[in-house]
């Protein structure tokens, strides 16, 4: 199955409740930090909501 590396590049200061919630049901806890997911429509779908907070990688 292929993975997806996210890293978080902008704060989450002034996002939603909604959002700062997305950010830690994908694993990211703090700037800068970096989680390797699954590429599940789930995962993708919790992406798009936050995807000007963080850039997305795929691996291999």
């Amino acid at each position: 199955m292929a993975k997806l590396r996210v890293t978080q590049i902008k704060s989450k200061i002034k996002s939603t409740k909604r959002q700062k919630r997305t950010l830690e049901a994908l694993g990211i806890k703090r700037m800068h930090h970096t989680v390797e997911l699954d590429d599940t429509p789930q995962i993708k779908g919790m992406i798009k909501k936050v995807e000007h907070l963080i850039k997305v990688e795929q691996i291999s």
